[in-house]
């Protein structure tokens, strides 16, 4: 697949002065709360109305959706206020029923695209369509897997694609539900800038507080529309209830958000400049995070030298480790001098830690 103009074809279509909106609830739930959802959001910016119908959750006995007859939910939303409908598909059936509803955009779920087969049965069952099919990121960090996914509708002859970047799954504790790996999608969107990438902020942040700042974060990385959960009463929802916000904070959403143009010669530059910028902060907030992590191995090292009796300092180890790193930075056009400033630091608040616990 390369990249072409005509990828984003179908998003140009709708002649949006403004990022695509996708929103509604993490599940239809009735036919009353469908309903009500849509109508708050018609006269709002959300193009498209979302809702889970099939809900593959990671342990049973959880809600697992209303099934098919959510579809008819969908379409009576549709018909009552033009939006568009949206939702997942995680096999071949769900596409034949989805298409029997007049559903609008399929979306491709993160857990079915870890899997070629079931991507190609998908595939195979939209081949040809007009529809438009939105594949999210896999749960872990491939890039090869989520474009991997995007060719398999491509040479389906499925031409109205997008992604949507949901985050990924970590063993480890962060403040995201799903840890963002910005740098992931921006290098997808290098590659493919043409192919509409959409930030899904409420799988990413697992709850509502910091739904807006990841919205931002993607509009300054000229992403090209949000697909946020959207609730009348998030507190009661029936799944994943404290990632929604409610219709009318979504609205107010869409008015602070700052949107980058580019119209004109210092507009392009300003829009440029403030994505590299936006680039940076992505990866200073990895680099905190990775000498975070850093300090909690040191500080498992000072309580394995403590249960020893063993001295802090190992001039030895410290001299490896900074020939390594030296020989490293070179490869990566690092000057040593920068090299030598920046891991003696690393390595005294590495002794700091380990002598706060020998000592303590």
């Amino acid at each position: 697949m390369e990249n072409k103009k005509e990828l984003r074809s179908w998003l140009d279509n709708f002649g949006l002065d403004h990022p695509l909106v996708i929103a509604g609830p993490c599940s239809a739930e009735t036919e009353e709360q469908v309903l009500k959802i849509a109508h708050q959001l018609k006269d709002s910016d959300a193009t498209v109305l979302r809702a889970g119908i099939w809900k593959p959750r990671t342990r049973p006995g959880n809600f697992e959706g209303v099934g098919a007859l959510g579809l008819k939910w969908l379409q009576k939303a549709k018909e009552e206020t033009g939006m568009l409908t949206t939702t997942e598909v995680a096999n071949a059936h769900h596409v034949d029923l989805a298409l029997k509803h007049d559903v609008d955009i399929l979306w491709i779920g993160a857990r079915t695209t870890v899997s070629p087969f079931i991507v190609q049965d998908i595939a195979d069952a939209l081949k040809g369509t007009d529809k438009t099919v939105l594949i999210k990121n896999p749960v872990n960090p491939d890039l090869a897997l989520w474009l991997g996914a995007v060719e398999r509708f491509y040479t389906a002859d499925v031409k109205n694609l997008g992604v949507i970047h949901r985050g990924f799954s970590t063993y480890e504790k962060t403040r995201y539900r799903n840890n963002p790996e910005w740098q992931l999608a921006v290098d997808l969107q290098n590659r493919f800038p043409d192919l509409p990438l959409i930030l899904d902020p409420s799988h990413i942040a697992g709850r509502r507080d910091i739904i807006f700042d990841l919205c931002q974060t993607a509009l300054d990385l000229n992403y090209d529309g949000i697909m946020v959960e959207t609730h009348h009463d998030p507190d009661n929802a029936w799944s994943d209830a404290a990632q929604q916000i409610t219709p009318e904070t979504l609205v107010q959403y869409t008015k602070d958000l700052k949107i980058r143009k580019e119209s004109e010669d210092a507009a392009e530059f300003n829009n440029k400049l403030n994505t590299l910028r936006t680039q940076i902060d992505v990866v200073d907030h990895q680099l905190i995070e990775m000498l975070g992590k850093r300090m909690k191995v040191a500080d498992e090292i000072g309580a394995l030298k403590k249960s020893k009796n063993v001295a802090v300092l190992q001039s030895k180890r410290w001299n490896e480790i900074l020939g390594k790193m030296i020989l490293q930075g070179e490869e990566k056009n690092l000057s040593e001098e920068f090299i030598l400033r920046v891991f003696k630091a690393i390595h005294q608040e590495s002794i700091n830690h380990q002598e706060k616990i020998i000592n303590g």
